[in-house]
C-alpha cells in the first residue's frame, strides 16, 4: 500500500493534475473568503469551509478519474492486474494519495483564518467538528470518484460519471427522503454547528466503506478473468 500511495502522490505532484486541482480549489476559495469576509463582514470560518464543500463537489472528480480508467486507457492496469500486491491495498493506496491532496490544499486555507484573526475575533468554537465534517465528506466524494473510475476506460467518463452523482446529490433529496443519505452537502451542514452528529458521521462513513468494498470486488473480479 506504501508503495502505492508514494507512487500516486508523485503522478500528482510530477503532473498538472494535483496543481490543477490545488489551484482552482484556492482560486474560489479565495472568492468566497473575499465575499464572506471583505464585503460581508464575517468573520465565521466555518461557513467558508461549507462553501469549500460546495466547490469540492465539482472538481474532486479531477482527482479520481484517472484512478483506474486512466491506467486501462494507458495499457497499465496490466502491472496491476499482474501485480502481487494486493487489490485492498492498491484501492486504499490510491484512496489515500487523493485524500492527502485534499488535506494538503485545505491546509493552505488556513492563511484564510490568520488573516480573519488578524481583523477580530474569528468563531472558532466549531472549528473541529467542521473540519472532521469536511474530511468524512472528502473521504465519501474520493471513495465514489474512485468507484467511478474502476468501471470504465476513459477518465473523462469517470469524471462526468462523478461530476453528475454529486451534483444531482445536491438536489435528489427534493425528491423523497428516501435520498437524504447521499445528500452529501446536507449531510456536512449538520457538522457547522459545532456538534458532532452521529447518524451523519456513519451514514458518511458507512458510504465511503461500501464504495471502496465494490472498487476492490471489480478489480479482484477483472484480476481473477485475466
Amino acid at each position: 500500500m506504501l508503495a502505492v500511495l508514494k507512487k500516486e502522490l508523485k503522478t500528482y505532484f510530477l503532473t498538472p493534475i494535483g496543481y490543477v486541482f490545488i489551484g482552482l480549489f484556492l482560486e474560489v476559495s479565495s472568492l468566497i473568503f473575499y465575499i464572506y469576509t471583505y464585503v460581508s463582514g464575517s468573520l465565521n470560518f466555518s461557513y467558508i469551509f461549507y462553501d469549500s464543500a460546495i466547490i469540492l463537489t465539482f472538481i474532486i472528480a479531477i482527482l479520481t478519474m484517472n484512478m483506474f480508467a486512466g491506467e486501462r486507457k494507458n495499457g497499465t492496469d496490466q502491472l496491476i492486474m499482474t501485480s502481487p500486491k494486493s487489490i485492498t491495498g492498491i484501492v486504499l493506496g490510491k484512496f489515500l494519495a487523493a485524500m492527502i491532496v485534499v488535506i494538503i490544499t485545505e491546509i493552505f486555507t488556513f492563511m484564510y483564518l490568520a488573516i480573519i484573526n488578524h481583523f477580530g475575533t474569528p468563531d472558532i468554537s466549531t472549528l473541529g467538528t467542521t473540519l472532521l465534517g469536511f474530511i468524512l465528506l472528502t473521504m465519501a466524494y474520493i471513495s465514489f470518484g474512485e468507484l467511478a473510475s474502476s468501471i470504465t476506460d476513459q477518465p473523462i467518463i469517470a469524471y462526468i460519471i462523478t461530476f453528475v452523482f454529486f451534483f444531482a446529490s445536491m438536489y435528489i433529496k427534493n425528491l423523497s427522503s428516501i435520498f437524504s443519505m447521499v445528500s452529501f452537502i446536507d449531510l456536512y451542514e449538520k457538522f457547522i454547528n459545532g456538534i458532532i452528529p452521529i447518524e451523519e458521521t456513519i451514514q458518511l462513513l458507512t458510504f465511503t466503506v461500501a464504495c471502496i468494498i465494490l472498487t476492490i470486488i471489480i478489480l479482484q473480479r477483472r484480476k481473477n478473468l485475466k
